[in-house]
Parts: C-alpha cells; structure tokens; sequence
C-alpha cells in the first residue's frame, strides 16, 4: 500500500514538472492533456487517474508553488500582530524574493501572467484565480483593519480601497517585471514602492 501511494505520488509529480515547463515553452492553450503525458513518459489515461481535466491540471501546478505564500499571508490576516503593516510587508518581500530568485516560482509566476488564457475551456483557471484573489484580497484588509485598530493608520483610511490599491501595486510589479526581468530589481524596487506606500498610510 505505501508502495503504491509513492508511485502514484512520483506520477502526479511527474505530470505537474512536465506541465509547468511545457506550459511554460507553449502556453497553456497550445498544450493538451497528450502532450503532457508524453513528456512525462505516461498514458493520457495517467492524467484522468489524478486530474479531471487541464483547468484542475493547472490549479495544482499553480498551488505547489504558490500554497506556501498564500498560507503565510493568511496567518498575517488571522494573527493578533501588533505590527501588522510591517508583517504584512515582510510576507510581500519573500514572495517577491521567492519570484526574482526561485527558477520554479518565477517560471508559474510567468505561466500565469502571460500564458494562460481565460477561454471556456480554462473557466476553471478563471474560477481559482478568482477566488484566489478574494481571499488574498480578505486577508490583506482584515491586516489593514488590525493596524487601524491599533491607531496606526492615518484618520479616514478606507481599508478596503487601500487594499485594492496594494494589491494592484504587487502585481503591476510583478507584471512589469515578468515583461523584462533585466528593467529593475523585483526585490529591490518591490521593498522601496511597498515601503513608501505603506509610510504614507500612517498616522501622524
């Protein structure tokens, strides 16, 4: 039994490493299931035994990579820290820093700003992207309501415009990067952008 739980462990890991580079080189819509089993040097029927179909594929090749930084952002909403922005902050820098220096992130990072694309046969992308983003988006502005809580943050801050505002700060760095990683530093821009936005928030 262990046997056979490590075998079928080593072909979905198989199947995830040959999607990612393949997806990677052609694009998520210029690559079928087939392509993938041959790559990883298995059945298309190997694919439909773990993935019902190429979104799911894809949402599990995203996930390896990504689940360890969602998770840490998601402890930062749901902590009583008492300091939030600088926490909030921290999390953004290693997730850039995993991106600018991870071969594995930045290329998942790549697939998914620039080679996927939200056709019908990809809703599935689309759905987990967007709920993705909901929460991410929940556990930045419940980090924002603790640092007002506190009296931190300037009189009249809207926690959840400022929370939209952070966010599009992230990804447009990550997106223009992604467009030219030799144009500017990810880690050294993301923590001096990050680092003005978040001043100009506190209270005086």
């Amino acid at each position: 039994m262990r046997r056979t739980k490590e075998d079928a462990l080593h072909t979905r890991e198989a199947l995830l490493g040959a999607a990612e580079w393949l997806f990677a080189q052609r694009g998520v819509s210029r690559t079928s299931l087939q392509d993938i089993a041959k790559a990883a040097g298995l059945t298309r029927g190997a694919v439909y035994w773990h993935f019902k179909d190429k979104a799911e594929l894809f949402n599990a090749m995203m996930a390896r990579t990504t689940l360890p930084m969602e998770d840490n952002l998601a402890a930062i909403g749901q902590a009583e820290q008492d300091e939030p922005l600088a926490a909030l902050q921290r999390s953004a820098l290693d997730a850039l820093t995993r991106i600018a220096r991870d071969p594995r992130t930045q290329r998942v990072f790549e697939i998914a700003t620039h080679k996927v694309e939200y056709t019908d046969e990809h809703e599935g992308i689309r759905t987990r992207h967007r709920e993705g983003h909901r929460q991410c988006r929940g556990h930045i502005q419940a980090t924002f309501a603790r640092a007002q809580a506190l009296g931190q943050l300037a009189e009249g801050v809207d926690t959840a415009v400022v929370t939209l505002a952070y966010l599009a700060l992230v990804d447009g760095l990550i997106h223009n990067w992604m467009l030219d990683t030799s144009q500017f530093d990810l880690v050294e821009i993301g923590e001096r952008s990050i680092g003005l936005f978040l001043q100009g928030l506190l209270a005086r």
